[in-house]
């Protein structure tokens, strides 16, 4: 993979991604205490966004892990609504997304550590779904509705996301 631009992996940081959309997970002190002192509650992590005319839907991804380097050929967008990964597994994974624009901007690449999900913004230009380990089963909440809600967009020259 040697002669196209590489990206650096790093830690996915709630402050670095905001721009992008939201880290899941469960830092700092619950913000309640529930079932009789038994569950603390992390409420309302998540800017859900469904447009007009959406609703929420959950389905079940399965994805193929991948391996580090990382071939980066393709990205896509949601412009009707926000999507969330949540991981239904104990593993590491790749967050990758791009700065906005009608095309892609500057890539960023994120491993998200386990435990961590993250709610993509509306119309933030992110990568496919990217494991490192089986299984590659995430939740994901986004918006169902009538409208095509998926623009991709090709990379004219591939990337590689290396480790830091």
């Amino acid at each position: 993979m040697t002669g196209r631009p590489t990206i650096p992996l790093r830690p996915l940081d709630p402050e670095e991604f905001a721009p992008f959309g939201d880290v899941l997970d469960t830092r700092g002190d619950p913000d309640k205490i529930i079932n009789a002192g038994l569950c603390g509650r992390f409420h309302d992590r998540a800017r859900l966004d469904f447009g007009p005319g959406g609703r929420a839907g959950i389905s079940l991804f399965d994805a193929q892990p991948r391996a580090l380097p990382y071939r980066l050929d393709l990205l896509e967008h949601h412009p009707d609504g926000s999507q969330a990964f949540i991981p239904m597994h104990s593993k590491p994974w790749l967050v990758i997304v791009a700065e906005p624009g009608e095309a892609p901007g500057r890539i960023h690449a994120f491993r998200a550590a386990p435990g961590q999900g993250v709610n993509l913004l509306r119309g933030t230009w992110h990568g496919v779904l990217t494991p490192l380990h089986a299984p590659g089963l995430f939740a994901v909440i986004d918006r169902i509705g009538s409208t095509p809600n998926l623009v991709e967009h090709p990379l004219p020259e591939p990337v590689t996301i290396l480790e830091a």
